[in-house]
């Protein structure tokens, strides 16, 4: 019986962290966009290691869906919360 935990997600680098971005989401991204926002924020929460900026998959994925709308079926229904998502104001 195999009693060990099972390894938790591998840290990713940045352009590791952009590919996985493009890759599971179909959002573009690319590394000099992460890096963008480490510095002036609105980006994915990230650790360093030493001079390496490390993201966990989980909080990229919660990034990416922050910034997705809701479900809809015309772009007329996003007219009126101006196609931000929701919980965001302008």
């Amino acid at each position: 019986m195999n009693t060990t935990s099972p390894l938790p997600s591998r840290l990713l680098r940045r352009a590791e962290a952009a590919q996985y971005v493009h890759d599971k989401w179909g959002y573009p991204c690319s590394p000099r966009t992460l890096a963008k926002y480490a510095v002036i924020g609105g980006g994915p929460r990230f650790r360093k290691a030493g001079r390496y900026p490390l993201y966990h998959p989980d909080d990229l994925d919660c990034w990416v869906s922050n910034k997705l709308s809701d479900l809809v079926s015309s772009t007329s229904a996003l007219a009126g919360s101006g196609g931000l998502p929701t919980g965001r104001q302008s």
